[in-house]
């Protein structure tokens, strides 16, 4: 199995396109006002969005975006006017990443996880 597709909700497809563009991501499919999906630039994986009445309550979904050259992709988007709650940070996990929200308040993580993502010092031994 392979998870290759994620879905999340927003209220305004058209700005949330050109902020998912101004990320990195290509635009693949454009069914306004109701979807949208992008292909990752690595990797082949697609995120998608779509059109909500209402956004759900609580914590919502947390996205994380690898990025092998986290620092220098953050400084780019920063530079394009993204704007980021954290900048990137070391975490005791052995990830370094960085969070922002997009428009609709959805927790995006870009960060850099390396080999320590599939196969960390306490990864469970088979």
């Amino acid at each position: 199995m392979n998870l290759n597709q994620i879905t999340v909700p927003s209220l305004d497809l058209e700005k949330s396109i050109l902020f998912y563009q101004k990320l990195g991501l290509e635009l693949i499919v454009e069914a306004l006002p109701n979807y949208a999906r992008f292909v990752c630039p690595n990797g082949g994986s697609t995120f998608s969005i779509h059109k909500v009445k209402e956004l759900p309550k609580g914590d919502g979904i947390y996205i994380y975006f690898e990025c092998e050259n986290l620092d220098k992709k953050v400084d780019s988007l920063i530079e394009e006017g993204i704007q980021f709650d954290k900048k990137p940070e070391d975490k005791n996990w052995l990830w370094r990443e960085a969070r922002l929200k997009d428009l609709d308040g959805n927790q995006l993580i870009l960060f850099y996880g390396g080999e320590n993502r599939i196969n960390p010092p306490w990864k469970i031994k088979t």
